[in-house]
């Protein structure tokens, strides 16, 4: 269910001076794999742990210089009126020779290797942001519990130099996984996506009975906790999954708070630069 690491850990993007993950100015740290398959995921390349290949082709200007530095031939230029990168994936072999050429980042790898302190390192650099806007640092993903012991690690240097601490999971994880995190956590966001179970597995793949029983456990922790439900036209935006949602939240806990979060309609550019069927027009 969760990948074991500690001192080195899958990261995909770090975003500074972020306002929309908890209180203040914070640092976003967005870390790889997620053992769910939503089909409406806003960051596919977050899903795997493993790393691949990012082409955005409004980036792109056609000078074919990555072609040429590809060692086994995996990229070609179209001869289309307006000319883009192809990838064979099944050749690829993630060199890395093309992304070191790009001249303008069409083309990157969609994550990389960190260790605990280059993070802490990045986060350090804005502690003067956190000091005077109440802010701090949050992970995600992905899913931020599938790496725990990296979590861990980070919210721990976090809180040894006093830097609020925030984490957004859907709790798809075993309890110790929780019980790790939980010294160093100030703020949890909760992302409750689904309420029935055969809706949820048909939609991420996974049951939410894991999910249902670790919101109690946490709830009763007594951690600072806000439930988000992402709004997906027909899928989690009806009236009767909100309901739901929200009565199992009032019923373990009438003081979390709940927010609905509008869905971003660019999500599907994502699946294009990864070269990836976006699912939620095939469930549709």
């Amino acid at each position: 269910m969760v990948k074991r690491n500690s001192g080195e850990g899958d990261v995909f993007k770090i975003k500074r001076f972020s306002v929309h993950d908890g209180p203040g100015i914070r640092t976003s740290v967005f870390l790889k794999g997620c053992p769910l398959k939503c089909v409406w995921c806003h960051s596919p390349e977050g899903i795997s742990s493993a790393n691949s290949l990012w082409y955005n082709k409004n980036f792109c200007i056609a000078c074919g210089e990555c072609v040429e530095a590809c060692p086994t031939k995996a990229l070609r230029l179209t001869d289309d009126a307006t000319p883009e990168i192809e990838i064979d994936r099944n050749v690829c072999r993630l060199s890395g020779e093309c992304v070191k050429t790009c001249p303008t980042n069409a083309l990157q790898f969609t994550g990389y290797k960190a260790t605990v302190a280059e993070i802490i390192t990045e986060i350090e650099k804005d502690l003067a942001y956190y000091q005077t806007s109440g802010g701090g640092v949050t992970l995600t993903g992905g899913e931020a519990l599938y790496q725990p012991e990296f979590s861990a690690e980070i919210l721990k240097g976090c809180k040894e130099r006093n830097i609020h601490t925030a984490i957004e999971t859907c709790l798809y994880c075993d309890r110790e996984a929780i019980d790790l995190i939980l010294p160093y956590v100030d703020l949890f966001f909760i992302d409750l996506k689904l309420f029935d179970t055969v809706q949820h597995k048909k939609y991420t793949g996974r049951s939410n009975e894991i999910i249902k029983d670790n919101f109690k456990y946490l709830a009763a922790s007594g951690k600072k906790i806000i439930v988000r439900i992402p709004l997906i036209e027909n899928i989690t935006d009806t009236i009767e999954n909100r309901k739901a949602v929200m009565d199992f939240v009032a019923e373990t806990d009438e003081n979390i708070q709940v927010e609905l979060i509008a869905y971003n309609p660019l999500t599907e550019n994502n699946y294009n630069r990864l070269g990836i069927p976006f699912l939620l027009m095939k469930s549709e």
